[in-house]
C-alpha cells in the first residue's frame, strides 16, 4: 500500500506544480503508506506527472521497486556501460526493473530466475538468462563486475566466487534468518567482510528522492523500462493479493485496481 497512481481531485492552496485533473504517480512512504484506498492525501513532493504512454496500473507498479533498482545499480553498484551485471531474482518486483535499468546503462545483463520466467526475463532485455532450477550461477566460470542480489539465497562465499576481484555485490533482499537480526545478519557480515577484501559488498536502503522519481518518469516515458504486472486485484480483494504476494512467486508486480 505504498505506490500509487491516480488523478488529482483537489489540492491545497500552496500546491503549485499540479492542478485538479492531473494524472500523477508516486509513493506514500513518508506518510506511513495507505494506498489501499479510494482517496489519499499526500505532500506535493510525493508525486510526478504520469507519462501519457503509461497506464495507471503500470505507473502504480513503478515507484519504490524502480527506485530501489536505480539506486542499487547506480549509487551502490556504480554501474558502468559494458560491465557484466548479474541480477539474482530477475523476475521479481525489483528484479524486473533492475534488468531494464541495467540495460539502459549499457550493461551486459544476466538474469537469474525460475523456469516459468525465463522467456519473460529475456523479453525485458536480459542478454543471458540462468534458470536456477537447472544451474547454480555461483558455480559458473563466468565472472561479474556487479551482482545485484534481490534474493539472498546464496552465501557470501558463493557469490564472491563469481564476482570480479574488484567487483561489487549489492544486497537488496535476503532470507529471514539469523537468531537476532533476521535478514540483516547477512548484510552485516558482508559489511564487515568488505573491510578485509578488495571486493565491495554493500547493503541497499532505498531512499525516496524527487530527482530519482523524475528519472523513473523519464525512463517510463522513453520506454526504457516497462513495468511487468503479474496480477490485478480489486480493493475488496487486497487480503488475497497480499497472500499471493507473500508466496514469493509473483512475476513482477501485483497491482490493486481501486476503480474496478
Amino acid at each position: 500500500g505504498c505506490d500509487i497512481a491516480g488523478v488529482v481531485e483537489s489540492k491545497g492552496k500552496d500546491v503549485k506544480r499540479f492542478k485538479v485533473g492531473d494524472a500523477v504517480f508516486g509513493d506514500l512512504a513518508e506518510k506511513g503508506w495507505g494506498a489501499f484506498a479510494e482517496y489519499v492525501c499526500a505532500k506535493e513532493k510525493a508525486f510526478v506527472i504520469k507519462p501519457n504512454n503509461v497506464t495507471f496500473k503500470q505507473a502504480a507498479a513503478a515507484p519504490i521497486a524502480a527506485l530501489t533498482a536505480l539506486q542499487g545499480l547506480r549509487d551502490q553498484g556504480q554501474i558502468q556501460s559494458g560491465q557484466k551485471v548479474l541480477i539474482n531474482g530477475a523476475a521479481g518486483g525489483v528484479g524486473t526493473f533492475a534488468v531494464q535499468i541495467a540495460k539502459s546503462f549499457g550493461a551486459i545483463v544476466t538474469g537469474v530466475c525460475s523456469t516459468r520466467n525465463v522467456e519473460m526475463v529475456r523479453s525485458i532485455g536480459a542478454d543471458h538468462v540462468i534458470d536456477y532450477t537447472l544451474e547454480d550461477f555461483t558455480r559458473s566460470e563466468q565472472q561479474y563486475d556487479l551482482i545485484f542480489d534481490a534474493v539472498g539465497n546464496h552465501s557470501l562465499t558463493d557469490c564472491r566466487r563469481v564476482l570480479d576481484s574488484k567487483g561489487i555485490l549489492v544486497l537488496v533482499g535476503g532470507p529471514d534468518k539469523g537468531r537476532f537480526l533476521g535478514p540483516l545478519s547477512r548484510s552485516l557480515r558482508a559489511l564487515v567482510l568488505s573491510r578485509f577484501v578488495k571486493q565491495k559488498m554493500v547493503m541497499l536502503f532505498a531512499v525516496r528522492k524527487k530527482a530519482d522519481l523524475h528519472i523513473i518518469q523519464e525512463l517510463l516515458s522513453s520506454g526504457k523500462i516497462t513495468p511487468v504486472i503479474d496480477k490485478c486485484y480489486t480493493l475488496n480483494d487486497v487480503p488475497e493479493a497480499i497472500r499471493y504476494l507473500e508466496e514469493g512467486h509473483a512475476q513482477g508486480k501485483v497491482v490493486i485496481n481501486v476503480i474496478g
